[in-house]
């Protein structure tokens, strides 16, 4: 991202969904801090999908069923609304709520918001929350969108720990070490720079060059790597305090161990090594479903 990308513009809001779920009520609280925080503005924002609400059914009774949908609609967004306001008494809280189906009308959003914020429940599938919107929202939205989460059974939200974020060497990474910076930065956190390369199968790559070259040897050019990846940044951001960590293989325990103790995991919306198919695949569906702690997933716009 750059100076003049949308999403770091003083003007941009801070935008979350919301259902009416415990997982879109713990996703407001943590939007209205992060907006607060920021001086940003929150906006609450509910799509009733009338269209598919109302496809089948017969014309005497679309009205009725649409004045039911229209009071449920608001009736959400009040509630959030007031959690919003008791969590940051301070922001500025406005409200939407459209006609629209819920994902498009966030992944809207997404073009112009400083980030959008969803829930996903604890404990079960990614695509819990708002049924499939929240995937849809991951896959095609734009700038960040974060999934917020947390194991504490009280609800409460991580306030302290690092902000970490995975590193993988791809062109793609470069939006999410930006927005992990300055995340890192605007919340005064240490910024812990993860990267794994490649496991080694000894059945597989028996016999091939990759497999003779030394592990210490490998290390060390991931170090090399890394830093090099993150160089410019750390010079853009001399308050952020940066720790490198290389791990050989599991990359997404690693994330979900370091979740543990983070109050924020960032991530690109695409990658290779441990991070391939991030955006439906293994490692971003281990950290929507697991993680400790909000998974922001930023996307390259």
């Amino acid at each position: 991202m750059t100076e003049n990308d949308p999403h770091r513009l003083a003007s941009a809001q801070v935008v979350v969904g919301v259902d009416g779920t415990t997982a879109s009520n713990l996703a407001v609280r943590w939007a209205a801090r992060t907006a607060a925080q920021r001086g940003r503005t929150l906006l609450i924002t509910h799509g009733m999908d009338l269209r598919a609400a109302t496809a089948d059914l017969d014309a005497t009774v679309i009205p009725a069923l649409m004045d039911e949908i229209r009071i449920r609609g608001a009736d959400f967004v009040a509630i959030a609304e007031g959690l919003a306001r008791e969590e940051a008494p301070e922001s500025t809280v406005s409200t939407e709520v459209s006609e629209a189906h819920p994902a498009e009308l966030l992944i809207q959003h997404s073009r112009t918001a400083h980030l959008v914020a969803m829930g996903v429940t604890p404990g079960i599938g990614a695509a819990a929350h708002l049924g499939s919107t929240l995937l849809a929202v991951v896959a095609h939205g734009h700038g960040s969108v974060v999934v917020v989460r947390t194991a504490d059974p009280r609800g409460q939200l991580p306030a302290e720990g690092p902000v970490v974020v995975g590193v993988d060497g791809s062109q793609a990474e470069q939006a999410a070490i930006a927005t992990a910076f300055a995340e890192a930065s605007d919340r005064g956190a240490t910024l812990v720079a993860v990267h794994g390369h490649h496991d080694l199968f000894v059945d597989s790559f028996v016999g091939y060059p990759f497999f003779d070259a030394p592990i210490q040897t490998m290390e060390t050019s991931q170090r090399e790597l890394l830093a090099e990846r993150l160089r410019g940044w750390q010079e853009k951001y001399p308050n952020v305090e940066v720790r490198h960590r290389v791990y050989d293989r599991r990359t997404r325990q690693r994330l979900l161990e370091w979740s543990k103790t983070a109050q924020l995991i960032v991530v690109g919306s695409r990658g290779r090594g441990g991070f391939r198919g991030l955006l439906l695949g293994s490692t971003s569906n281990a950290l929507m479903q697991h993680a400790y702690c909000p998974v922001m997933v930023v996307h390259q716009d």
